[in-house]
């Protein structure tokens, strides 16, 4: 059983602060700062460039990315760190469409993050072999997977509501219409257990500066399933993603397994971050972590509603529908939300009325809820929010 008292005293938290926001970026684990530092003298800066070999350099995308499949339900060598989210979506996507070469059609929802749209819309405009994104309402999902779909492109829990798909009902049945599913782990990895290998996911993706508080620009991850994995093409065949890279053949041939799927040098710095904050990662149970997380986010809407009639619950009520994160509703939400930051509890604003709150076990705990909730009830109760200094709008919301 997971002790989540040992694991709050392993994150540098600032005093007064209520961080309801690892679900945007994870804080900082204490070990990161030593962990870093000596990357930087130890590893760059005696050893120089022998550190790809000394360091174990080349080899912490597979190393780092086998202790997160242990939080998604991979197996040791189908998940490779590198890059950026966006990138690896647009891998994974690539790759799926391939599987399928006689569908012209790659379905995702109306909820999903902007940007894995914006990436599957640049890729059909670049491949021009007719395929079409088809985008429908959260609730359509189930009945859209159709013989004509190709892709289903979904991620699992909403940035916005929180609400979660069901993945293994709707791999089963992308499956047994013949399509090949791409789901993004942004908000589930860290957050909740996930089995990608137990309901048969054809590849997933997800980022390493939320919940598994890598750091900010913390490098994304890609995993593809085994059946796939010696027979996918990537689409983005970069150096390190080659068969021999120091061979330096002009013609690109694709590595081994997941080390296909890498493509650009790997950001070593901040995999030692990420690395640290793998290590608190490694005493964690998932379903002590999803227990834990479910109480504080119950604690807390049962806090609010009762002390903020003016405030609507827009993730699902049924915990079991709900990913790590509770979210209310609110027409001066960005206001009400700088508000409750000045205070020391900090969440986060989504467009177009959406203030959000992440529960992380692994550093909140129920008294600091409880605070919370007394901070989110001054500010709606007394009209704080009400104030010209929290109208105008940050680059970042």
């Amino acid at each position: 059983m997971t002790d989540f008292a040992i694991t709050k005293a392993l994150f540098a938290l600032p005093e007064g602060m209520f961080y309801l926001d690892g679900n945007s970026l994870g804080p900082l684990p204490r070990a990161a700062q030593d962990r870093v530092a000596s990357a930087v003298a130890d590893e760059w800066g005696q050893m120089l460039i022998t550190g790809w070999n000394k360091a174990g350099w080349m080899a912490q995308p597979t190393a780092l990315g086998d202790r997160i499949g242990r939080l998604i339900g991979a197996s040791p060598g189908h998940v490779v760190l590198g890059d950026t989210l966006s990138v690896k979506v647009y891998q994974a996507l690539a790759a799926a469409i391939d599987l399928v070469p006689e569908r012209r059609v790659i379905l995702t929802d109306s909820g999903n993050f902007p940007s894995d749209i914006y990436m599957a819309e640049g890729l059909i405009t670049s491949l021009g072999r007719g395929h079409e994104l088809r985008v429908v309402a959260p609730e359509e999902i189930a009945a859209a997977i159709t013989s004509e779909i190709a892709v289903v492109m979904l991620t699992q829990v909403d940035y916005r509501t929180g609400r979660m798909y069901d993945m293994d009902a709707l791999t089963a049945k992308a499956h047994e219409v013949g399509a090949v599913t791409v789901w993004d782990l942004a908000h589930s990895a860290g957050a909740l257990p996930v089995d990608v290998a137990g309901c048969n996911a054809d590849f997933a993706v997800g980022c390493t500066y939320k919940y598994l508080n890598g750091g900010p620009g913390a490098p994304a991850f890609i995993y593809v399933a085994p059946h796939h994995i010696d027979t996918c093409q990537p689409a983005l065949s970069g150096w390190l993603g080659h068969e021999a890279p120091f061979a330096f053949d002009l013609d690109y041939r694709p590595g081994t397994g997941i080390e296909r799927m890498r493509v650009g040098t790997p950001p070593v710095l901040q995999m030692a971050a990420l690395e640290a904050a793998l290590d608190i990662w490694d005493q964690v149970d998932m379903q002590a972590l999803r227990t834990a997380s479910i109480a504080l986010s119950e604690q807390f809407i049962a806090g609010v509603e009762a002390a903020c009639p003016m405030l609507a619950l827009a993730s699902p009520r049924d915990a079991g529908q709900r990913g790590s994160q509770v979210s209310f509703r609110f027409d001066q939400g960005y206001a009400a939300m700088q508000a409750c930051i000045t205070r020391g509890l900090v969440g986060d604003f989504r467009a177009p009325d959406i203030m959000r709150f992440g529960f992380t076990p692994l550093f909140i705990d129920a008294d600091d809820v409880n605070r919370a909730i007394n901070i989110v009830a001054d500010v709606m109760q007394n009209r704080l929010w009400d104030d010209p200094t929290y109208q105008t709008r940050a680059a970042v919301t």
